[in-house]
C-alpha cells in the first residue's frame, strides 16, 4: 500500500465527516432546515389565511359597492319620478293659473264692456232729454205743449185699452 496525498485526503475526508457527526452537525442542520421549514409552513399558512381574508374582504366590498350601485340607482330613479311629478304638478298649476287670469280678464272686460255700454246709454239719455228739453223749450210755445201733452196722453189711454183688451 502507497500512502499518497489521496489517502491522506480520504483519511482527512472521514475524519472531517467523523468531526462533523461527533459534533452532530448534521442533526443541527436538520433541526435548523425543519425550523425553517417550519417557519416557511406558518408564513405559508398565514398567507393563506391573509389569502382567504383578503378574498372575503374582497367579496364584502364588492357586494356593498353593488349594493351602493343599486341604491344609487334606485335614488336617481325615484329622483326622476319625482322631478316627473313636480313638473307635472308645476305645469299643470301654471296652466290652471294662466286659465284663472284669462278667465279673471275676460271678465273684466265684459264688466268693462257693460258698465261702457251702460255710461253710453246714460250719457246719451241725458243728452237727448237735454236736446229734447231744449227744443221744447225754444220751439214749442206753452199751448202747443199742453195740447202736446193731452194728444200723448190720449194715444197712451187708447193704446192701452187695445193692449189689455
Amino acid at each position: 500500500m502507497i500512502i499518497d496525498a489521496t489517502f491522506w485526503v480520504a483519511i482527512s475526508f472521514f475524519i472531517f465527516f467523523g468531526v462533523l457527526i461527533y459534533l452532530k452537525v448534521p442533526q443541527k442542520i436538520n433541526n435548523s432546515l425543519n425550523n425553517q421549514i417550519g417557519e416557511i409552513k406558518k408564513e405559508l399558512n398565514e398567507a393563506e389565511k391573509l389569502k382567504i381574508e383578503s378574498k372575503n374582504l374582497l367579496s364584502n366590498y364588492e357586494n356593498k359597492i353593488d349594493k351602493s350601485k343599486k341604491e344609487v340607482r334606485e335614488i336617481i330613479n325615484s329622483a326622476k319620478k319625482d322631478s316627473e311629478k313636480m313638473i307635472v304638478e308645476k305645469t299643470q298649476k301654471f296652466h290652471q293659473i294662466m286659465e284663472d287670469r284669462r278667465k279673471n280678464a275676460e271678465q273684466k272686460i265684459n264688466l268693462m264692456k257693460e258698465n261702457a255700454l251702460k255710461d253710453i246709454k246714460n250719457t246719451s239719455i241725458k243728452i237727448s232729454i237735454e236736446a229734447v228739453e231744449s227744443l221744447i223749450n225754444n220751439s214749442i210755445d206753452k199751448k202747443k205743449l199742453e195740447k202736446f201733452y193731452l194728444q200723448s196722453l190720449e194715444q197712451t189711454i187708447t193704446a192701452l185699452k187695445h193692449t189689455k183688451v
